[in-house]
């Protein structure tokens, strides 16, 4: 019998990374719920565990070191190594005009949405170079495609800011770069398309279940499986 998959997802107590961990779960994998805030963290864990899903919490801050480290050290306690790792854990920042934007503005985004990724993604390679089909799951946004913003059909409809595209942009980057230098892991970014979250007050068209499409499909993939793309749900999607 084939072992179970063990995934971790970030940033998991609510919205898309909560609804990624339960589908997760509910293909038989053991799923560590990863989260900053450990009362909420802790709370969505148990609901998921009730209803039948192998579920568990693990703090994570993507902002602290101490922390990711010390999550890496809890799943290899419980589980030895890592087969899927969902960098989901993002915030929106501010949405002021880009001429009112202060550097300030752009590191606290960047601290969470790219330096983030980069933290949890070294701290746990040890531990998915320990499994025998390794993948990495970047949650990227259209927002953060140049092809998108720069589409004319498009022209208008989102206003020009500068710390969450930018942030974006640069996970997409990072996200080919290693791709290109893991030959031994699948690493990939999805677009979860305009989705009802806190994120945007709840006013986007796609539900959680469809904003988690492409980030569960890419978890899943096997040896054969793409590599350094970007996706939505419903396929490949421009740079």
């Amino acid at each position: 019998m084939a072992s179970t998959t063990i995934a971790l997802v970030t940033g998991a107590n609510k919205g898309l990374g909560r609804e990624t961990v339960r589908r997760l779960a509910g293909l038989g994998w053991q799923v560590f719920l990863a989260a900053r805030d450990t009362t909420r963290g802790m709370a969505a864990a148990a609901e998921l565990v009730e209803d039948g899903l192998n579920v568990e919490f693990v703090p994570l801050d993507v902002t602290s070191d101490e922390s990711v480290a010390a999550a890496a050290g809890t799943v290899k306690a419980r589980a030895g190594r890592l087969d899927v790792l969902v960098n989901n854990a993002g915030i929106g920042g501010t949405n002021s005009a880009p001429a009112d934007t202060t550097a300030f503005d752009l590191r606290e985004v960047f601290e969470v949405n790219v330096f983030g990724p980069v933290r949890v993604t070294h701290a746990f390679l040890p531990l998915l170079r320990a499994a025998e089909q390794p993948r990495i799951v970047m949650v990227s946004s259209g927002m953060g495609s140049v092809a998108t913003i720069t589409d004319p059909n498009l022209s208008g409809l989102v206003p020009p800011t500068l710390a969450y595209p930018a942030s974006k942009s640069a996970l997409n980057m990072i996200t080919t770069q290693y791709a290109s230098a893991l030959s031994d892991i699948k690493v990939n970014a999805v677009d979860p398309g305009y989705t009802a979250t806190d994120m945007n007050n709840n006013s986007g068209f796609q539900t959680v279940t469809e904003g988690t499409d492409a980030i569960v499909r890419l978890a899943d993939i096997g040896p054969d499986g793409p590599t350094g793309g970007f996706f939505d749900r419903t396929g490949p999607v421009s740079w």
